[in-house]
């Protein structure tokens, strides 16, 4: 007995013919990258060639020793700066979000004080606390004093440097630190109340490690800024690289050169630093989707297509 035709045996055959995608061509970006190569060209041939920059001097004063000196010394005050910036900050945002109004007034305060007056300023005071302050001691207030100091004494050039950088860096990355701690989910800080967790060990445990994929951006770019802010403590006479170069030229009128000579040394500093943060984001962005997108390479930036792991396809048309 034969089975009646049914709608299906009238559909036609399916092609399977495999579709070719072709990638969307992003002429525009192809023509914007040879102008800025053409322009790049002519602005380092320009640099190279020009003789009033004196390179010969340039490279026998890259690593003079005077230089190297002055270099060591802005290493050091940007890492003791940042550190105390860094501890001070943590500090400042915990006590502004406490619900203690006299701990979060006093962060506030501090806060507003050393944001609101110029950190050139704020170095000069540290240097000169002297004249108000001729002596800083230990004792009962408004009773005997055990111990003392001559100010002179006690905060020096390299003490004033570091106490003009690192409080006032402090005040910025309290805000950092708050934004940060402010980002992670209320929800987070009922459940470890529910488990029974003390809010330091909270903080430890759970807010702060999320927290960090915030906090370490602006942190790096600060750490950055802190290495050409130590230029500022020229004004109290201190000796890092900036002053050292600035004291070379003093002598021989070489001053171009000793500026170019100062600004590589910032150059390689700031790209060693921007490498250690690229690492350091990528570290903390574990698991997330911006890890993924951070293995992107340049390609699929530049040119809208994705090569390697980072993906397949950078978006395209069907021909």
């Amino acid at each position: 007995m034969s089975t009646p035709p049914g709608p299906a045996d009238s559909w036609q055959e399916v092609d399977t013919t495999p579709i070719k995608a072709v990638p969307v061509r992003h002429y525009g970006r192809w023509i914007a990258g040879v102008i800025i190569v053409f322009v790049a060209f002519i602005v380092i041939r320009s640099v190279v060639t020009n003789s009033a920059l004196q390179w010969p001097v340039v490279g026998e004063y890259l690593f003079d020793g005077r230089i190297i000196n002055g270099l060591r010394n802005t290493l050091l005050l940007t890492v003791l700066s940042m550190l105390i910036g860094i501890v001070g900050g943590v500090l400042l945002a915990v006590m502004r979000l406490s619900p203690n109004l006299l701990m979060s007034g006093a962060a506030s305060i501090y806060i507003w004080l050393f944001r609101g007056t110029p950190l050139i300023a704020q170095l000069v005071i540290w240097n000169f606390l002297a004249l108000a302050y001729p002596k800083i001691g230990l004792g009962i207030p408004f009773g005997p004093t055990f111990i003392s100091w001559d100010t002179n004494t006690l905060i020096n050039q390299f003490v004033a440097s570091l106490l003009g950088l690192g409080l006032n860096e402090a005040a910025y990355m309290a805000e950092i630190v708050r934004g940060g701690l402010q980002s992670v989910d209320s929800g987070q800080l009922e459940a470890s109340s529910a488990l029974g967790m003390s809010r330091g060990k909270t903080l430890r445990r759970i807010i702060l490690p999320q927290a960090m994929r915030v906090i370490i951006p602006p942190t790096g770019n600060e750490t950055i800024s802190m290495l050409k802010t130590t230029s500022l403590v020229v004004v109290i006479g201190y000796f890092e690289l900036f002053v050292s170069a600035q004291t070379i030229y003093s002598q021989n009128y070489k001053t171009v050169p000793l500026l170019i000579v100062a600004a590589t040394w910032y150059l390689f500093m700031t790209s060693v630093l921007t490498i250690v943060q690229l690492y350091i984001e990528r570290y903390f962005a574990r698991g997330t989707s911006r890890a993924t997108a951070q293995r992107n390479k340049w390609g699929s930036r530049m040119l809208g297509y994705r090569f390697g792991r980072g993906g397949s396809g950078g978006g395209g048309g069907v021909q």
